[in-house]
């Protein structure tokens, strides 16, 4: 068997994972000189934490992912 990409609307599939893996390495990674796994971890926690929490996202009018998430009346996770 073998997998195939590119059957009909499957360049889609991964947009969204796609750009996240982008910002992570251009906004994060690719600015940072990690020097070991643990100091990667919790850069790259970081960055996530801020990427959710702080990072305004054109796709969502401006909002955080949390922001846009949350709904009318919801609290965000602690």
């Amino acid at each position: 068997m073998k997998v195939s990409m590119d059957g009909r609307g499957r360049w889609m599939d991964n947009v969204m994972i796609e750009r996240l893996w982008r910002s992570l390495k251009y906004e994060c990674v690719y600015l940072h000189a990690f020097e070991t796994g643990s100091a990667a971890r919790a850069g790259i926690g970081k960055w996530i934490d801020f990427y959710n929490n702080e990072r305004p996202h054109s796709a969502l009018g401006g909002r955080t992912p949390v922001e846009a998430h949350q709904g009318p009346g919801l609290k965000a996770a602690a």
